[in-house]
């Protein structure tokens, strides 16, 4: 397979991943009373941070793999850290701008929000990586915002606004992450390594929150449904990082947008959520923005 068509595997797996999680943060408070974004985004990143450990321990066997796993840390330029900090705060601003979105307003708009991360990427990848966009590439970028404006309906009034206002915010900050995973798989830094590193700062980036707002209590059933949103996260966060290590976002972001297709499934099938016309003509310019940004300008 050729370094796209690996990319594309990725991406897809990537896409199902963050659906699945979606699907969950949302389901969780149908099953008991509300849970903040804060919580929902700290068993999200738990997970996944035990997952991310396990998997960058086992790529180093035997007994010196913790005094391995130090000397690779240490071998890593000061940039790559700066890359793994902007990532991860960048991250924790789309987490907590799409998990607050996911509890307001339906799933399939707020992740069909959520992606305009990698129309983001692009562009942040033009600007600082050098990676040409074409004219092409630039003219869906505005097609996208004009579908995502669509899918906003300015006008909203109260939570609403602010959900979907949350929910493009959280694809900035995605967009970003995307790009400092792009110039961190450049430098070739372990993709394990990247994850394990995103989600202890973002666990730790959740608990000054649930500390001062104090701790919502769970039932048995939201307490397996974020564990089950927090599995969904890991198989998304693995998907994106090695996809972006593989090629760049203006060669393979286009499949990103099969989540729009998951989510907007799982609303209409677990939620009844059947989105008015012009949600379904937004959802389609930003799908089809997507598709025709594959094509180099």
């Amino acid at each position: 397979m050729t370094s796209r068509q690996k990319g594309i595997c990725c991406i897809l797996t990537s896409a199902f991943g963050f659906a699945l999680m979606a699907m969950f943060v949302r389901l969780c408070d149908d099953f008991g009373g509300p849970v903040s974004c804060f919580q929902k985004s700290l068993f999200r990143n738990l997970i996944a941070l035990f997952i991310a450990a396990a998997v960058f321990v086992r790529n180093r066997p035997g007994r010196l793999a913790a005094a391995d796993s130090r000397r690779a840390a240490s071998r890593l330029p000061a940039k790559a850290w700066l890359l793994l900090l902007g990532r991860s705060a960048s991250g924790v601003l789309g987490i907590f701008g799409n998990f607050y979105a996911l509890s307001i307003i339906p799933i399939g708009e707020a992740m069909t929000l959520n992606k305009t991360a990698p129309f983001f990427a692009v562009v942040f990848s033009w600007l600082f990586l050098r990676e040409r966009a074409g004219l092409r590439q630039l003219v869906c970028i505005l097609v996208a915002f004009t579908g995502a404006m669509l899918v906003m309906k300015p006008g909203f009034q109260g939570d609403a606004t602010f959900a979907t206002v949350c929910a493009l915010v959280g694809g900035l900050g995605a967009g970003i992450a995307y790009t400092c995973v792009r110039e961190l798989g450049i430098l070739k830094v372990e993709g394990s390594l990247i994850v394990l590193f995103f989600s202890g700062f973002s666990t730790l980036a959740s608990l000054p929150f649930i500390l001062v707002g104090g701790f919502d209590p769970l039932t048995p059933a939201q307490f397996a449904i974020l564990l089950g949103a927090g599995c969904g996260a890991a198989v998304g966060q693995f998907g994106i990082t090695a996809a972006y290590r593989f090629a760049p976002p203006s060669e393979i972001a286009v499949f990103d947008y099969t989540n729009v297709i998951f989510t907007s499934l799982f609303g209409f099938a677990l939620f009844a959520q059947v989105p008015d016309l012009w949600s379904v003509l937004g959802f389609a310019l930003i799908v089809c923005a997507g598709v025709r940004s594959r094509k180099r300008g």
